[in-house]
């Protein structure tokens, strides 16, 4: 990928997974700055070699590509912070979550090309998803910018409509917590039945990467054959999934990742 400049507006975890991510893939160090109010945070860049600014302003006149990385409660008082800003020139790239691009388009007037996107935290460890959406207007090169920064960390998926931006969300935004709530669940039953800790973080943490390795190994094999080839009838595993059929797993999750997706689409009539 060609190395624009890029400026974070914004140092928290997303940001940092990103910036991380793409140090990790070679990315001049050099060519990215992050613009956070936390000296902390700006302190944890520093030590990577990139370039850091408590001045948002600064950090976006002297970037190619902007990367709006903020809160959506934030994005109103950051648009007031850079409202001398000509973006014109400037690729804006948003992982704001909920904040359409109308929205954006109303906050930075001068912007003419805005791509959304919802990353994810295992982009620190080059394993993200992340879902995107541009607007019709947008040219394929920037899309092709927007891929290539992304896919440095991870994989990604383009979605037609900027309402399934929602639906990315519950999807991969926000589904690392669920597996690591699953994991964690796991892990506290495994130290009741008497194991250490180190035993069943590594018993845990090895079967969900086998679990995914076989997932994306076989494309083509749904994973519901996926979860039956693992299931002998009347065996152990089909025990355990009795249970959670009892307990109406299926219905928990469907409903977890509905009140996400709600939550998404409330949060972007409030912001």
């Amino acid at each position: 990928m060609s190395h624009k400049f890029l400026s974070f507006i914004g140092g928290g975890n997303m940001a940092q997974a990103i910036v991380f991510g793409l140090l990790k893939q070679g990315y001049p160090a050099d060519k990215i700055t992050v613009c956070d109010r936390n000296q902390a945070k700006r302190e944890l860049f520093t030590a990577q070699g990139v370039r850091v600014t408590p001045n948002a302003q600064t950090a976006a006149e002297q970037a190619e590509i902007v990367v709006l990385a903020v809160k959506p409660q934030g994005a109103a008082e950051l648009a007031q912070t850079i409202s001398a800003v000509n973006f014109s020139d400037k690729f804006l790239i948003s992982i704001m979550a909920a904040i359409s691009v109308k929205k954006l388009t109303a906050l930075f007037p001068t912007v003419r090309h805005i791509v959304r996107v919802m990353p994810n935290t295992p982009a620190l460890v080059s394993a993200g998803m992340s879902g995107l959406f541009a607007p019709p207007s947008v040219p394929d090169e920037l899309k092709r910018q927007a891929e290539s920064l992304l896919k440095a960390v991870g994989k990604i998926c383009w979605v037609e409509n900027e309402s399934d931006m929602h639906s990315v969300t519950a999807a991969s935004g926000s589904s690392p917590a669920y597996f690591f709530l699953f994991m964690e669940a796991m892990q506290q039953a495994l130290l009741a039945m008497g194991l250490n800790n180190q035993q069943a973080r590594e018993l845990i943490q090895q079967s969900a990467l086998g679990a995914a390795k076989m997932a994306i190994e076989n494309p083509q094999t749904p994973f519901t054959v996926l979860r039956e080839n693992v299931t002998s009838k009347g065996g152990t595993t089909a025990a355990a999934l009795v249970v959670f059929n009892e307990r109406q797993f299926a219905q928990t999750v469907q409903l977890a990742m509905q009140a996400c997706v709600a939550r998404s689409q409330e949060m972007e009539k409030l912001f």
